[in-house]
């Protein structure tokens, strides 16, 4: 089992589990923190995070900042490249195409889904992740490709 589903299965059901669970991942890329993500749910090929509209995240409208929601995405398709690359495989991030489709108003949920990647054969995985508002519109979209490899043998 991966290291971070096997740390979500050890900790989400303690008491604020899925809360601890949630700001050790953001710790991996400490830039996460400022959007203070949630995940709601995660597993091999699937993620569902959230984050608060607050103050921090702002733009001059008093909507969510742009570049907090390119970092929901970049967090959402991280996480769930790491819970799902094989072990003998290693990705990074390429780039990045972003669609600004609405003002976000709301809290924000963000999901990537994985699950018609073949894992063995691919050099490029395009993650597709949307974000939507409270009431399901979907303000951002974005498409985060990634660049798969066999690790180095040592």
């Amino acid at each position: 089992m991966n290291r971070i589903l096997a740390l979500q299965k050890k900790i989400i059901n303690k008491p604020f589990g899925r809360t601890i669970f949630s700001k050790i991942l953001a710790s991996y890329a400490p830039y996460f923190k400022t959007i203070k993500p949630y995940v709601l749910e995660l597993r091999h090929n699937y993620i569902k995070v959230s984050m608060p509209k607050r103050r921090a995240v702002h733009n001059h409208l008093k909507t969510v900042h742009a570049i907090a929601m390119c970092n929901l995405c970049e967090f959402a398709a991280g996480i769930c490249m790491e819970t799902s690359t094989p072990k003998h495989r290693r990705w990074i991030p390429m780039g990045m195409d972003v669609q600004y489709l609405k003002k976000a108003k709301t809290d924000l949920v963000a999901e990537c889904d994985l699950s018609s990647v073949d894992w063995d054969k691919c050099d490029f995985v395009l993650c597709n992740v949307d974000v939507k508002d409270k009431e399901g519109i979907v303000v951002c979209s974005a498409v985060i490709k990634m660049k798969v490899s066999d690790k180095k043998k040592k």
